[in-house]
């Protein structure tokens, strides 16, 4: 077995689901489990082991937040049912990089929390909270589907910025490629389109699904089936994507009116006044079959991010050097909110399928040895 297959196969079952996908929430037990098989890992290289207050952990080669010291890795959760590699493919290359770089480069490696938004519903929160981009008292107060709390699973109040992010030199992500725009093993990001979750909540009369009579009725969930139908349609139209993966009834009964329904809106563009007249478009629709429904609709946006652009020099020089190819991408990632603070670049190792957040999620092990050559010459490079 090569190197990446033995390291692989440490992680490869934890938490893994009878679907065959993967139950990796933030601060639940298989994360946990994964954060120690991280000190672990750092403890066998000599590497520091810290941790930000925010739930992020950072193994460190010489002191902890030198200044010049190039940071990279990537998280352990996983979206409900999720693949593997999205995520822990580039904390697993970054430790192995580091083996392949001389012992004096200051490196660090980071395991950010809840970068799928899957247990608190904010997206990034770990790298949002190490920049200053949410305020720890929200962030805090967020809840999981059980009730409870960031700060309760956590431990405490999070710490919100660090002012030690401005002593990097320069964070280079590694990920898993989520679409199939790549050909050759390695690519490097040039943009991440920008995108945002929406929660839509349709208000209606919860009433009994047998005795009220069609004409009597005002059903949240007509009003919700509409929505879900306007944002595929307007989606199109615009070039956009649109997704409603996630949704709830109240109260959940087979031979009942809802009283109400929530769904949660994925939106995402080439460029911001796009994906801002996809979304007026879908609740601007939405808002006038309420009107005709009975219903009401609130919509709360619970995260929104503007389109990213990677250091354009940092991409050019990487991209020469591997002799690798520039692309966008679609999904967001912890580098996207930590280049707005620092130079960040993105890795991406090619996915043959191109289907992510899914256990059919795949890259062949030769795929990803390419991409840790790739990441242990950029980490020699800028050291």
């Amino acid at each position: 077995m090569s190197e990446f297959a033995k390291l692989w196969a440490e992680i490869a079952p934890i938490g893994r689901a009878g679907s065959g996908g993967y139950l990796r929430y933030a601060l639940t037990t298989p994360e946990l489990t994964l954060r120690d098989w991280f000190r672990a890992q750092a403890a066998r290289r000599d590497m520091t082991v810290t941790e930000d207050g925010n739930g992020n952990l950072f193994a460190w080669r010489g002191e902890p937040w030198a200044p010049g010291t190039v940071l990279t890795g990537s998280h352990f959760d996983s979206v409900p049912h999720g693949g593997g590699y999205d995520g822990p493919l580039g904390i697993v290359s970054a430790f192995l990089a580091v083996d392949k770089i001389d012992k004096d480069r200051k490196v660090g490696i980071a395991a950010f929390v809840e970068e799928e938004g899957g247990r608190f519903g904010v997206p990034c929160l770990g790298s949002r909270l190490f920049t200053g981009v949410i305020d720890p008292e929200r962030a805090a107060a967020l809840t999981d589907r059980d009730g409870v709390t960031f700060g309760e699973a956590l431990g405490r109040r999070p710490a919100g910025a660090l002012p030690e992010i401005g002593q990097l030199a320069a964070v280079i992500e590694l990920h898993i490629e989520q679409g199939r725009a790549l050909e050759v093993p390695v690519g490097v990001a040039s943009a991440i389109w920008p995108h945002g979750r929406w929660r839509m909540d349709f208000a209606g009369v919860g009433d009994h699904a047998g005795t009220t009579r069609m004409t009597d009725r005002r059903d949240p969930m007509l009003t919700f089936a509409f929505a879900v139908l306007a944002a595929n349609k307007e989606a199109r139209l615009a070039g956009a994507h649109a997704t409603v993966g996630r949704v709830q009834a109240e109260p959940n009964a087979t031979n009942a009116i809802p009283s109400l329904v929530r769904g949660w809106l994925d939106a995402r563009a080439a460029d911001t006044a796009t994906l801002d007249r996809l979304v007026d478009a879908v609740v601007k629709k939405a808002t006038e079959r309420a009107g005709r429904d009975g219903t009401e609709l609130t919509v709360t946006a619970e995260s929104v991010t503007g389109e990213v652009t990677f250091d354009n020099e940092l991409a050019e020089r990487i991209a020469a050097r591997l002799k690798a190819p520039i692309l966008p991408t679609g999904a967001g990632h912890d580098a996207g909110v930590l280049s707005g603070h620092v130079p960040t670049a993105m890795l991406f190792v090619r996915n043959p399928t191109g289907v992510s957040h899914s256990p059919a999620e795949h890259a062949s092990d030769a795929d990803c040895e390419a991409g840790i050559e790739a990441l242990a010459t950029v980490l020699d490079d800028l050291t």
